[in-house]
């Protein structure tokens, strides 16, 4: 399964689904709610004109995706999901190995990436990919961190 690239006409709908319901989890985890709440298929539609999105499909239907946006120096991951169905598979190192490629692409020696405090698998996990915790911040109105900041080097 190899990642490539939405562009219009994606099925950005279909795209919406598969976040939803991967992100669904953090209800009632999350403090506060995940951004995936505010999301619809035109502001994906849009993300993918400003930045890049990367899928994975099975039988033409997305099982996987991220986001990628350049920032100062890095390219920062959002977005990175796996159905449930297609997880154990290797399918978000597959995206992130991808993102990595895209970031040395654009002259970018960085990959950036932000996790929710109270996810701790993902934190796990990214580690093992290879990320290093860099910092936390803190949504507006919260007084404590809500997020760790995650970053890894390129060479």
């Amino acid at each position: 399964m190899t990642p490539i690239r939405a562009i219009p006409p994606y099925d950005w709908q279909a795209l919406l689904r598969l976040i939803q319901t991967n992100f669904a989890y953090m209800e009632g985890r999350i403090d506060p709610p995940s951004s995936m709440h505010r999301l619809t298929a035109g502001a994906i539609a849009r993300k993918a004109e400003e930045g890049e999105i990367w899928v994975i499909e099975d039988d033409h239907h997305p099982v996987a995706c991220v986001f990628l946006t350049p920032r100062e120096g890095a390219l920062y991951i959002g977005k990175l999901t796996v159905a449930t169905s297609h997880r154990g598979r290797g399918l978000a190192r597959r995206l992130v190995e991808m993102a990595q490629t895209r970031a040395e692409a654009l002259g970018l020696q960085l990959l950036e990436l932000q996790s929710r405090i109270e996810l701790v698998e993902n934190h796990a996990a990214f580690a093992s990919m290879g990320f290093e915790l860099t910092g936390e911040t803190a949504h507006p109105g919260f007084d404590r961190p809500t997020s760790l900041t995650f970053r890894k080097l390129l060479q």
